[in-house]
């Protein structure tokens, strides 16, 4: 089969298009799945480099996140059977033709729902809830900030808040990706490059700022977070795409009531895998009827999967890059 190879650590300009070996049978427990879209993420970009916790020798085939038909299912692999479209998770190697999956790392897609969203659908998705809903603990009404808001977790944070009631203040760098922001839900879409916290403050008027910061990018967009948040907030730690971590002053914590929260959805799904089961399930109903729905501005074949990588690292994409074949 064909399949992308990061041939060694680099950019996107270490991967090769190449003939490999197709994937042996699956084992008991698993599926293999003919891949017919895979997402492409920031990871992706950490693991070419070398720079990822999990840290696979090259010669490999990158790519976690897909979506295909079962075209073989190995013992004690449940109810799937092949011929079933299913949305999959893997270790490495999605950016190939075909893909071996554990049958738990697996859902149905959704009647109506392409492989294209499906491939780009759970990881986002499963991690703006957990962090919204279960760590951030939102309640309707609330108002939340959510921070790299055209991004895939960002477009899906929004749409999650929406959900559960909250009123939504999105942040992006360009006039096209606030436009995004405000067609996927959010109330208010803000630049925030020179400074967002007096816009906030005016935006909540009496309440005097949010209940949640959603922040994956840390650094001094962390810092200014705590200064318009209300009392009692919540701000949500998702990552480091400022480049850093930041140091949270512990006397705005304290004299606002406010908690920093750590959010990392492996956590959940290696610790506490039954809630992270019915999350998925509870998510992919959702998205079944309608509710929640990736957005694609990049779909690229198979072969490209180093533009498509390079439009990740130029900030390009809006939600998310899916390659397709």
């Amino acid at each position: 089969m064909k399949a992308m190879v990061c041939e060694a650590f680099g950019g996107p300009e270490v991967l090769a298009w190449r003939d490999v070996p197709d994937p042996p049978p699956p084992g008991p427990g698993e599926v293999q799945v003919r891949i017919g879209a895979r997402g492409v993420q920031y990871v992706d970009v950490l693991m070419l480099a070398g720079k990822y916790q999990f840290r696979p020798e090259p010669p490999f085939v990158p790519g976690s996140e897909a979506a295909g038909e079962v075209v073989a299912v190995g013992e004690g692999a449940g109810a799937f059977k092949p011929g079933d479209r299913v949305m999959s998770r893997h270790r490495l190697g999605a950016f190939a033709g075909l893909g071996n999956a554990k049958a738990a790392d697996c859902d149905a897609v959704p009647a109506g729902m392409s492989l294209e969203a499906a491939s780009v659908f759970r990881g986002a998705y499963h991690t703006a809830y957990h962090a919204l809903v279960q760590r951030g603990r939102l309640a309707e009404g609330e108002w939340a900030l959510i921070h790299g808001a055209a991004g895939g977790i960002g477009i899906a944070a929004i749409q999650v808040a929406k959900l559960f009631g909250a009123t939504v203040i999105a942040t992006a760098s360009t006039e096209e990706k606030r436009a995004a922001c405000r067609e996927e839900g959010a109330d208010y879409a803000i630049d925030y490059r020179d400074g967002f916290r007096d816009q906030v403050k005016e935006l909540t008027g009496k309440r005097d700022g949010v209940d949640i910061v959603y922040d994956p990018i840390g650094a001094q967009v962390f810092e200014e977070s705590l200064r318009c948040m209300a009392w009692g907030g919540r701000i949500l730690i998702l990552g480091f795409l400022g480049g850093q971590p930041a140091l949270a002053r512990t006397n705005y914590l304290l004299i606002k009531g406010l908690e920093a929260i750590g959010v990392r959805l492996g956590g959940v799904t290696e610790h506490r895998p039954e809630i992270g089961r019915a999350n998925t399930k509870l998510l992919v109903g959702l998205a079944g009827e309608g509710k929640l729905r990736p957005r694609i501005s990049h779909r690229l074949p198979l072969d490209r999967a180093a533009d498509a990588l390079q439009a990740v690292i130029d900030r390009k994409v809006i939600g998310k890059a899916v390659l397709i074949g």
